[in-house]
This record gives structure tokens, C-alpha cells and sequence, in this order.
């Protein structure tokens, strides 16, 4: 069975089992590494990816789930949007591995919302565990980013 679904703009299928994580798909079948596997039963935000805008944890969201949906990964940025290089400013990524989980998260919420509080940022951010404890230049990241999307 072929389940077809865009990701990061660009139609791709895959002959999966429905009920294989999408986090899978990704990094197996279309080799886009960036996604992370952290935990497995998200709870620590590494998966994390956009399905039609939304933030999901890729670990639990079965591919058949997601059959004809727009799915974006990390590598779907572009390598230039606001967030990395406000990720780079504030000297946010430590050891890494969170990093695309975390700026997904963020982007999600920059999507939405183009000024966000602090609170906005700690809910939209919640649940993306960085073990280096970056928190507080993340938090320093979204909101320079948000002033530079605002600004573009």
C-alpha cells in the first residue's frame, strides 16, 4: 500500500504500514536526519514536526494518520529563517540534539502568534526538554526572531 503526503513542500509516498511512525518515514524512507528520535513516547519534544501547521511529535503520529497532509521538517526552514539565526545570536544549541524539535515548536507558535509573552512562549515551548538548559536563551531566541519576522 503507497500513502502519498507532501513533505516540505514536495509530494513523496510511502510504502510503510499505516500504523509506522511518521518519525520513521522521515529519516528511513526520505533520509531527512534532522528530525530527531529522543524518547519514543512524546515526552521530550525531539520529533517534533509541523502537519498541516501544527506541532506534532512525529514518534507517535502513525503515517496513515497523516495520508495527504503537508508535513515540514526542520530541513523545511531553509536554513535561513529568523529562528536560526536568532538560534545562532543567542548561542542557544549546546549539545544539539533538541534543536530541531525546539525550533519547530517555535515556529509553529511564530506562525500564529508574531509577538509573543513570555507565557506564550513557555506553553508553546512546553514539553521540548533541552538536557543542556537552554531555556532562557531559547525564550531570548523566539522573541528576537518574532522582532525579526515582524520586522522582514
Amino acid at each position: 500500500m503507497s500513502l502519498q503526503l507532501q513533505v516540505n513542500g514536495k509530494t513523496v509516498s510511502s510504502n510503510s504500514e499505516a500504523d509506522t511512525p511518521l518519525l520513521w518515514v522521515i529519516r528511513d524512507e526520505l533520509g531527512l536526519t534532522g528530525t530527531k528520535f529522543g524518547c519514543g513516547a512524546a515526552l521530550c519534544g525531539a520529533c517534533t514536526v509541523h502537519v498541516n501547521g501544527e506541532a506534532v511529535r512525529s514518534c507517535q503520529t502513525q503515517v496513515g494518520n497523516v495520508a495527504g497532509s503537508s508535513v515540514s521538517t526542520v530541513e523545511g526552514l531553509g536554513g535561513n529563517h529568523a529562528l536560526q539565526k536568532a538560534w545562532v545570536k543567542h548561542q542557544v544549541p549546546q549539545c544539539g540534539y533538541c534543536q530541531s524539535g525546539q525550533l519547530m515548536s517555535a515556529a509553529a507558535l511564530l506562525s500564529k502568534n508574531k509577538n509573543p509573552s513570555d507565557a506564550d512562549i513557555d506553553a508553546a515551548m512546553a514539553g521540548n526538554v533541552c538536557r543542556c538548559g537552554t531555556y532562557t536563551r531559547i525564550r531570548a531566541a523566539v522573541k528576537d526572531a518574532a522582532s525579526m519576522m515582524r520586522s522582514a
